[in-house]
């Protein structure tokens, strides 16, 4: 069980995870504005387009997360805990937006990096990349209407005798209620995760079949292109893991609510703004123009403060050949 002083502390450190995630994606949202406003059609390539929406969901999801922990820390008789419930199932909509958001940029870059021989399955993944926008869509309106049912199975009454139970607890009282809680589980958590593992391997199987077959060559021809996608690919996988170790968190810490009826939503919560925070940071630095400019920035603002200069940062070369993926 989590005590008050807990409590605080997950409450904190969300706050200081904001910060950072707000920053990190307010930085690729200024980016990606810059490119929509410098491209001639005024269009954003694909990628950049999952990750605008990525940031704007990662941004709405730390503003809701924090708003939650200031209720769990303040309302402690949960004189408001039906604004608690509201708050939870928000996050949860938002939660399930940014994941299959990420299996989706995930999936985009399986398909333009894995070049395989046509057959149905392609023809569908080509039809999916095509209708970027209509399935982004999807995914939102998705993310809320698998997710309001929740307000069904939440409590919003302190149930405990301790004083120490979340206002707007996930505590299915009935097996339909366990039952929507577990298809939320696999839904939101699972299902994205193996579409994301079944693109990384794919990647992972496309990447060393090209080692292999420029090592057979051994002319280095490939070099710079090579050179281009390897970053891409180091980001795709670094997501993958990073998601793969929030889901498994993520579920024991959602079990430990649901089955044995403990407060540790408070966890789920901060798990969730850990998440975003690094998966944000892995986003930025997966496209070497934007981790540039970042390090650029941050070494020019340090010129201004002498004293600060042991804080810089070695600058990032820019390699030939070096452009901007996702087109």
């Amino acid at each position: 069980m989590l005590s008050f002083l807990d409590k605080l502390v997950a409450w904190v450190l969300t706050g200081f995870l904001a910060i950072l995630t707000i920053f990190f994606n307010m930085y690729l949202l200024l980016i990606n504005q810059r490119n929509y406003r410098k491209s001639a059609k005024h269009r954003l390539n694909p990628a950049d387009f999952i990750i605008t929406a990525i940031s704007l969901a990662s941004i709405s999801l730390q503003v809701l997360t924090y708003l939650w922990q200031t209720l769990d820390v303040i309302d402690t008789v949960c004189r408001i805990s039906l604004a608690g419930a509201i708050l939870l199932v928000l996050i949860f909509s938002v939660k399930f937006i940014i994941f299959w958001s990420t299996a989706f940029l995930t999936f985009y870059y399986g398909t333009k990096l894995v070049v395989e021989p046509v057959h149905c399955y392609t023809r569908i993944q080509e039809a999916i990349v095509k209708h970027v926008h209509t399935a982004l869509a999807v995914i939102v309106v998705s993310g809320f209407a698998n997710c309001v049912p929740l307000l069904s199975v939440l409590t919003y009454y302190n149930g405990t005798t301790s004083g120490l139970s979340d206002c707007g607890s996930i505590m299915p009282t009935d097996m339909t209620g366990l039952a929507y809680v577990f298809y939320y589980v696999i839904i939101s958590d699972i299902v994205p995760g193996i579409i994301m593992v079944k693109c990384s391997i794919s990647i992972s199987y496309h990447l060393a079949k090209h080692l292999l077959d420029m090592k057979a060559s051994s002319n280095g021809a490939h070099g710079p292109k090579l050179g281009t996608q390897m970053r891409v690919i180091k980001m795709t996988l670094s997501l993958v893991v990073v998601f793969v170790i929030f889901v498994i968190v993520d579920i024991f810490t959602q079990m430990t609510v649901v089955l044995m009826r403990q407060n540790t939503l408070a966890l789920t919560i901060l798990f969730a703004s850990i998440y975003t925070t690094v998966s944000a940071l892995v986003l930025v630095y997966g496209k070497k123009s934007y981790w540039k400019e970042l390090i650029a920035s941050y070494n020019l603002f340090l010129d201004e403060y002498p004293c600060l200069s042991s804080m810089k940062v070695e600058e990032v070369k820019t390699e030939p050949h070096e452009h901007s993926h996702g087109h």
